[in-house]
């Protein structure tokens, strides 16, 4: 068990994996997420988003006109952890939606989870789940829209962004970013190509609220906080300075 997924460890389950028998919660610090890749050192930390933080993100990048029906797009989750966001996210008809997590033990948890949604039949888009860093994934082919919940740091988010410039580069319009808990927004602001559509504050559920402040609280290093919210902002490529 990695560090965090132990009652000792201030282990508590989410309302989300008690209602839908999947696995998705947990707290693992950055330091505890080693896999032996170069990058393991820019992980930030495992914490699953609150669902009502995620459904209302999908909301808000609906309102601001994609450039494509959303069956069109692939939905990627760079940092994927367990799957929280790609159970959460193949529950809209999108082409495809598939999760990039670089942790063996998380991708393999991340797996079981996929399938465990799929026999409860709430799959409306094709999961999968890719172990490798995410400057590795090859993005697919037409509209794409990524999800972030902080899961690195500015070296490897300015990789990332170097490499969507490069992938989607006559495709301008055809890339989307959904960003949650955006410590490192500086990176995007800085980078050329981008256009920020949303930047605020996007409440929890009060369920989520709760159960946050609650699993966050019983950590035994007090190390993380919960808050009402999260800053999330959502951006666009579109190929102009």
């Amino acid at each position: 068990m990695l560090p965090g997924l132990t009652v000792k460890d201030g282990f508590m389950r989410h309302p989300f994996d008690e209602v839908n028998g999947v696995r998705t919660s947990g707290l693992i610090s950055g330091r505890h997420l080693s896999s032996g890749h170069r990058h393991d050192r820019h992980n930030t930390a495992y914490y699953a988003v609150a669902p009502s933080i995620f459904r209302e993100m999908i909301a808000r990048w609906r309102r601001s006109r994609p450039q494509a029906p959303l069956d069109a797009y692939s939905f990627v989750d760079f940092g994927a952890g367990m799957g929280r966001a790609v159970l959460l996210a193949s529950e809209y008809p999108f082409r495809q939606t598939v999760g990039v997590e670089l942790n063996p033990t998380l991708a393999r948890i991340a797996r079981k989870n996929t399938t465990l949604w799929r026999v409860a039949g709430r799959e409306k888009s094709p999961m999968r789940i890719e172990c490798r860093d995410a400057l590795e994934y090859s993005f697919p082919e037409g509209p794409c829209v990524a999800f972030l919940f902080n899961p690195f740091g500015a070296l490897v988010l300015r990789r990332l962004l170097d490499a969507v410039s490069q992938s989607f580069a006559g495709r301008e319009g055809l890339f989307d970013l959904l960003y949650v808990n955006y410590e490192q927004e500086h990176v995007l602001e800085m980078q050329k190509g981008f256009s920020r559509l949303f930047i605020g504050q996007v409440r929890r559920s009060m369920t989520d609220a709760i159960a946050d402040h609650k699993i966050l609280a019983n950590q035994p290093d007090g190390e993380y906080a919960a808050c009402n919210y999260e800053d999330c902002s959502i951006w666009r490529w579109t190929g102009k300075a």
